[in-house]
């Protein structure tokens, strides 16, 4: 009986012969199509070029969204005038706001912007992690106008998923900042 069992479990164990297939790591690749931009075109104090990828929104007080239906994201820009010494509340807002999201934010690296032929300064901020907003900015001739933007996407906040669509956005971000240009 003892050999019968053992030639049982001998057979069993000799006939699995399982293949060891090692599997490369991977990661889900997502492509967007090469940014092609034109002119926004805005009846505001301000224009830029934007994304064609991109529709966009008019809202009251030249306030504008420029919409990535395939990305499910928004770009939200606010204007403000700037009067009455009101520059530095402005810029406390702006940064504020973008400060607000430390509590979810892995890191939030600046990047000065200064166009002196334009006339316009600002600040881009590039939240990383799981925070609401993964872009921030603002940008002001210092005398008459000021702008501020924020990246959203209309899904919970997972920055492994969004970071491509992300960076893919915070470029067309850096190329709208790059193009702005105040009309007087």
């Amino acid at each position: 009986m003892r050999s019968l069992l053992l030639l049982i479990a001998l057979l069993l164990f000799s006939s699995c012969e399982d293949t060891v297939v090692v599997k490369p790591s991977a990661a889900l690749r997502l492509e967007y199509p090469a940014p092609n931009y034109k002119d926004a075109g805005v009846p505001c104090p301000y224009t830029f070029d934007m994304n064609k990828q991109a529709s966009l929104v008019l809202k009251n007080n030249c306030w504008l969204n420029l919409e990535y239906p395939g990305m499910h994201a928004t770009i939200y820009l606010s204007y403000r005038e700037v009067k009455n010494n009101n520059l530095d509340s402005l810029l406390y807002d702006a940064q504020k706001l973008t400060y607000d999201h430390t509590i979810k934010a892995v890191d939030i690296p600046e990047k000065l912007f200064v166009n002196p032929d334009n006339k316009v300064y600002g600040m881009l901020y590039t939240i990383n992690g799981n925070a609401a907003t993964q872009a921030q900015f603002y940008a002001t001739d210092s005398v008459n106008h000021f702008v501020t933007g924020s990246l959203y996407f209309k899904s919970k906040p997972n920055f492994d998923s969004i970071y491509p669509a992300a960076v893919y956005l915070r470029n067309d971000i850096r190329h709208l900042m790059e193009t702005l240009t105040w009309k007087e």
